[in-house]
C-alpha cells in the first residue's frame, strides 16, 4: 500500500492535470480526491452533501485541497455548465446510490441515479471539448449472478437480481452505448475522447461510516459491546483496500490519455476474501483483548481512531450504536459467488 502511495511516477504524470470527480463527497470518491490533490492535480469536485455523520469529507477537510462544487448528477444544467467551465481533462465518475439494501427502499431513485446520472455525466462530457479521458465507475455486482465458485471475468453476462445490482449494469450499457455511439474506438485519433468502465469488489478503509457495510458494523459493534447481525454469513465477496480499486482507476485513466485504445473497454478490480475470513481476523484480532483485560482500552482507541482516519480530521462526534436490521435478505440479497 506504501508503495503504491509513494510512487514518484503517477506524481509527475498527474502534477497540473484537470480532473472532474463526481461523487468526491463519498467514501472511495473522498480518498481519491485526496490522492489526486496529493499528486498536484487540479481536482474540482461535483456530489451531493455526505450522506452521514461523521464522514470523510469533513474529517480530511477535503474541501481545504479540492474545489468543492454541491449538484446533483441528475440535474443536467448545472452539470454541464460546471464541467464545462472547469475544462477538465480528466473525467472520474464515482457518484452513485451505493447500497443494496437501500436500492429495494427506493428503487426508482437508484435507477434515477445510477443509469440517468450516468446517461448526464457522459452527455455532458459530448459537450465538453477538453475532455480526453472518461472512467465511470460501476460495481463487479453488475454480472448475472451464477452462484458459482469462479470469479467473474470482464466478458461473462451483465444482470442483476436487485435495483442496485441492475441499476450498475444498466449502466455498463450505457456507458458502452455513448462510447459506441459518441466516441468509437476505432476514431480515437479523430474524437480523442476515450471512456473506460471500471468494476470493482467491496472496499474497506479508513473513513467509511456507511451503514450495512460489514468493516464499519464490526467497529460499531465491537465499541458497544454488541452483536452485530451478519446478513449473508457465508458469502463470499473480494475485500480489498480502498486505496487498490482507486490506484486502478488511476492507471486506467493514465493508459486512456495514453491513446491506447485497448484500455477504452472495461476492467475488474477485485481480489478474494470471504466474509468468514474477515470475520476469522476481526475475532484474532480483538478477542484476545477479552482475555488480557484489555478490551476497554482498546474500545477508546478504537473510538479515537475511527473518528482520525487519516492525520487531518477533526475531533471526534461521541459513541456509535450499533445499527440492528431485522428484516430477512432477499434470495439473492448483495452477494455473488467469487
Amino acid at each position: 500500500m506504501e508503495d503504491m502511495v509513494k510512487d514518484e511516477s503517477p506524481s509527475r504524470f498527474w502534477k497540473g492535470r484537470r480532473v472532474f470527480l463526481t461523487g468526491h463527497t463519498g467514501f472511495k470518491g473522498g480518498w481519491l480526491a485526496l490522492w489526486l490533490a496529493h499528486l498536484g492535480a487540479e481536482v474540482r469536485g461535483y456530489a451531493l452533501d455526505p450522506s452521514t455523520d461523521p464522514n470523510l469529507f469533513t474529517a480530511a477537510r477535503i474541501g481545504d485541497v479540492v474545489d468543492d462544487v454541491r449538484g446533483d448528477i441528475r440535474d443536467a444544467a448545472r452539470l454541464d455548465s460546471s464541467m464545462r467551465e472547469f475544462r477538465p481533462e480528466v473525467i472520474f465518475h464515482i457518484a452513485a446510490q451505493p447500497l443494496v439494501r437501500y436500492s429495494y427502499e427506493d428503487p426508482i431513485g437508484t435507477y434515477e441515479t445510477n443509469v440517468i446520472g450516468t446517461a448526464r455525466v457522459l452527455d455532458a462530457v459530448r459537450r465538453t471539448p477538453s475532455v480526453r479521458a472518461v472512467v465511470s465507475v460501476t460495481t463487479d455486482k453488475c454480472y448475472e449472478n451464477k452462484e458459482w465458485i469462479w470469479p467473474y471475468r470482464e466478458t461473462d453476462p451483465l444482470g442483476g437480481y436487485d435495483p442496485y445490482s441492475s441499476s450498475k449494469a444498466c449502466a455498463e450499457i450505457v456507458s458502452a452505448a455513448f462510447r459506441q455511439s459518441y466516441f468509437p474506438v476505432d476514431r480515437l485519433a479523430e474524437h480523442g475522447v476515450a471512456i473506460a468502465t471500471a468494476r470493482a469488489g467491496n472496499v474497506i478503509g479508513g473513513g467509511d461510516w456507511s451503514t450495512d457495510r460489514l468493516l464499519p458494523d464490526l467497529v460499531r459493534g465491537f465499541l458497544s459491546g454488541e452483536p452485530v447481525r451478519i446478513r449473508r454469513p457465508h458469502a463470499i465477496r473480494p475485500w480489498q483496500h480502498v486505496l487498490e480499486p482507486l490506484h486502478g482507476y488511476m492507471r486506467l485513466a493514465e493508459e486512456l490519455l495514453a491513446g491506447a485504445p485497448s484500455a477504452a473497454r472495461f476492467a475488474n478490480y477485485s481480489r478474494h476474501r470471504g466474509l468468514p475470513e474477515i470475520q476469522h481476523r476481526r475475532m484474532s484480532c480483538w478477542s484476545g483483548a477479552r482475555r488480557t483485560g484489555l478490551l476497554e482500552r482498546r474500545r477508546s482507541s478504537l473510538r479515537s481512531l475511527s473518528h482520525r482516519c487519516v492525520r487531518r480530521e477533526g475531533r471526534g462526534r461521541g459513541r456509535h450504536k450499533i445499527r440492528s436490521t431485522t428484516t430477512p435478505a432477499p434470495e439473492h440479497y448483495g452477494c455473488r459467488q467469487h
